[in-house]
């Protein structure tokens, strides 16, 4: 795959995330294969990504262990792609910018797609609820707005950290 130069060496998760997921194809792949898509011609057909692209893109997923390919058939050999619990943790990353996405890109007609959420608790066969895609803080599941939230850079030597 033709990388653009890396930003791996920045001391920050946005620029070192944006290393392994920083095209719009590979964010597409991640997309398609967590609502189900798993086999090369569906990802292809789905996208509508040359095949060299899309092969570049699976490739550079399962060198960065994001997504883990599985045999489905030995003749010809073929292989289906999961995500792996690295790659599985990318679904906020992409709620995220769904929900942005539902805000400032929607247009007239609004958002192009309905998420739907079924609680843990809930039936096989239901349905869910309509919902809007948000990021939750981990600890006590309040919205993450920006004006709330404040980031503190460690000391190189691993030291206390400061705000900034």
């Amino acid at each position: 795959m033709s990388r653009r130069t890396s930003v791996a060496h920045f001391p920050c998760s946005i620029a070192r995330t944006l290393d392994v997921v920083g095209d719009w194809w590979t964010l597409l792949v991640v997309r398609d294969v967590s609502f189900g898509l798993h086999r090369f011609e569906q990802l292809q057909q789905n996208l509508g990504i040359a095949r060299n692209v899309l092969t570049d893109r699976l490739m550079w997923l399962v060198d960065t262990e994001v997504l883990e390919r599985r045999p489905y058939q030995e003749r010809p050999e073929r292989f289906e792609y999961h995500l792996t619990p690295k790659g599985d943790d990318l679904f906020r990353v992409l709620m995220a910018l769904w929900s942005w996405g539902d805000t400032w890109t929607a247009g007239a007609g609004g958002p192009p797609m309905r998420l739907f959420h079924k609680p843990a608790d809930a039936p096989a066969d239901q349905r869910g609820h309509e919902c809007h895609p948000v990021v939750v803080c981990g600890t006590c599941a309040e919205p993450l707005e920006r004006r709330r939230v404040r980031v503190a850079r460690r000391r190189p030597t691993g030291g206390p950290q400061r705000p900034t």
